[in-house]
């Protein structure tokens, strides 16, 4: 876990990134934009005088998503100057708000889908989940993947339990885990957020021995935890625990974890811990 993390001041809105674009994340959607459109469409005019793909493209884009006037596009002896208009594009782009750098990765998601055929929005979504963005092109459109009841119920968890540092300190390495640019490890993500509400049970009854399962059942007599509840954190608890789980050593027939069972974990954990919360 990096400093900024443990001391709580890189938010989780930052860890994973919602209504904003870092630094790293805006270089590699530009670097989507010049690599896996632009460089993808062809620079030769055709036999009969026409223009190029690039060429064709830059006036869809200087037309329809700027709506500028046809007759001022930056052009040479008559003709569209390609490279003006990516100079154009990228002083917009780097200044541009959040959300209107996302308003043209999607009107280049469907151009590149359904004009020049591309594979630009699949090497965009990578970007995205490489960078832990809240974010997916899906069906070329943008799409939220994580919600606000997501982020805010994560935010709760970690703020209230700021008093029980083990709680906090799991809760904080979960989301370090998930979000981690270069090597997010899902796995030990989803054993950080358990241990969170492990570590929040133990508190709550005031048995660091107990097991979850224990520890479950006293809560579910002391403060009226509803029986389905209980049995559903109980079956989490062992997806995680199981000969073939979460906690164990990798086994050749182990099934991967993805970014999807990380973050449910996260959220499932951290809103179960604020529900307990309520409770105590």
């Amino acid at each position: 876990m990096r400093f900024s993390q443990k001391i709580g001041k890189k938010s989780v809105r930052e860890s994973i990134q919602i209504e904003s674009i870092d630094q790293v994340l805006e270089n590699r959607l530009w670097n989507n934009f010049l690599i896996d459109f632009m460089k993808q469409l062809s620079s030769y005019r055709s036999y009969s005088g026409g223009a190029s793909d690039q060429e064709n493209a830059c006036q869809t884009i200087w037309e329809e998503f700027y709506e500028e006037r046809a007759d001022e596009i930056p052009s040479r002896s008559g003709d569209v100057y390609v490279d003006g208009v990516i100079r154009h594009v990228k002083t917009w782009f780097f200044e541009a708000a959040w959300y209107e750098k996302y308003d043209f990765i999607e009107f280049i998601s469907l151009l590149g889908s359904e004009v020049y055929r591309t594979e630009f929005t699949e090497k965009c979504n990578r970007t995205l989940k490489n960078e832990s963005a809240g974010y997916r092109i899906i069906d070329h459109s943008i799409v939220q993947i994580t919600s606000e009841v997501e982020i805010s119920a994560i935010e709760e968890a970690i703020y209230s339990s700021s008093k029980m540092k083990s709680v906090e300190i799991h809760l904080r390495t979960a989301l370090e885990f998930l979000s981690n640019r270069e090597s997010p490890d899902y796995r030990n993500s989803i054993k950080e957020s358990i241990s969170a509400v492990e570590s929040f049970c133990s508190i709550m009854t005031g048995n660091d021995k107990a097991t979850l399962g224990e520890a479950l059942s006293q809560i579910e007599k002391t403060h009226n935890l509803h029986g389905a509840l209980k049995k559903a954190f109980s079956s989490l608890y062992g997806y995680t625990s199981d000969s073939g789980g979460i906690r164990h050593s990798l086994l050749e027939d182990d099934i991967s974890v993805s970014m999807e069972e990380a973050k449910f974990m996260l959220v499932s954990c951290s809103a179960f811990i604020n529900y307990l919360n309520s409770k105590n």
